[in-house]
């Protein structure tokens, strides 16, 4: 969806020759392919993805959203919820029958919460309301180096040009800040760790109501960068969710989505 189809190919065909390379696979041996992708159910992206894979790789194709091939790397098909935060967020759920609801997800403009884009956004956005608040914060002085401005006005400019600059590029920045004792910045993370714990909370409840059991509680399971390196929006989450739901088993670490394409493609 941000480039043009040419290099969209150029750059599958570099892909496919790397994995050729390393794996000493042929692409015309290939029996099953599944790909997880953010876009699955955007028309645009699907009908390319399947002309473009199956013009080069053989056999069939299964097309996911990156979601399920996440939860797929966590449960192997079972029942559980899957938080997915890195530029963009998601959070989905499973039941043992295989119903799959998910909360969240639906792009920069209109949710990710708790991503990288959104980190760094509300970043800003929290560190202008701190100086109309008269509130000291490291972070106008942090992005403006960053975007080498040299004035406020020119970051002001600069944040709301169209089309905007990448906000997800100001994540280190909040979390640096935070590191160093900025209250405002601690307090986005905080903040939208709660808000991917509300996503969580709504499919854990979503779950239990179509399992039939108030009482199974299922557990979570992380993926993308954000849930890998950033702790205290992780530890935000799990603490809003364990006070609905204290017992909660959390896995450790995140979880690779590409092994779960590869166990759905060789189960499906």
């Amino acid at each position: 969806m941000r480039t043009d189809a040419e290099t969209a190919a150029q750059n599958l065909d570099s892909a496919l020759r790397q994995l050729t390379t390393l794996s000493g696979v042929s692409m015309h041996s290939i029996t099953r392919t599944c790909v997880g992708t953010a876009g699955e159910n955007v028309p645009l992206v699907a009908e390319w993805l399947r002309g473009a894979i199956m013009s080069r790789v053989t056999g069939e194709l299964l097309l996911l959203g990156d979601v399920e091939i996440a939860l797929d790397a966590a449960f192997f098909g079972e029942a559980g919820v899957l938080v997915l935060a890195g530029t963009g967020s998601n959070v989905a759920g499973r039941i043992s029958t295989g119903t799959l609801i998910s909360a969240g997800g639906w792009g920069p403009v209109l949710a990710d919460q708790g991503s990288g884009n959104k980190i760094g956004l509300e970043g800003l956005r929290t560190a202008f309301l701190a100086k109309d608040e008269g509130r000291f914060t490291r972070l106008l002085q942090d992005v403006m180096d960053f975007w080498r401005l040299t004035t406020l006005d020119l970051l002001v400019e600069h944040a709301n040009r169209f089309p905007p600059p990448d906000f997800s590029e100001l994540t280190e920045l909040v979390v640096r800040a935070a590191e160093l004792g900025d209250e405002v910045a601690a307090d986005v993370l905080h903040k939208e760790g709660e808000a991917l714990a509300y996503l969580a909370q709504l499919v854990m409840r979503r779950l239990q109501s179509m399992a039939g059991n108030h009482e199974w509680v299922p557990p979570i399971a992380f993926a993308g960068s954000i849930m890998e390196k950033v702790s205290p929006v992780r530890e935000a989450m799990i603490a809003a969710v364990q006070r609905e739901f204290p017992h909660v088993r959390t896995l450790a670490g995140v979880v690779d989505p590409i092994a779960g394409a590869v166990w759905r493609a060789r189960h499906q």
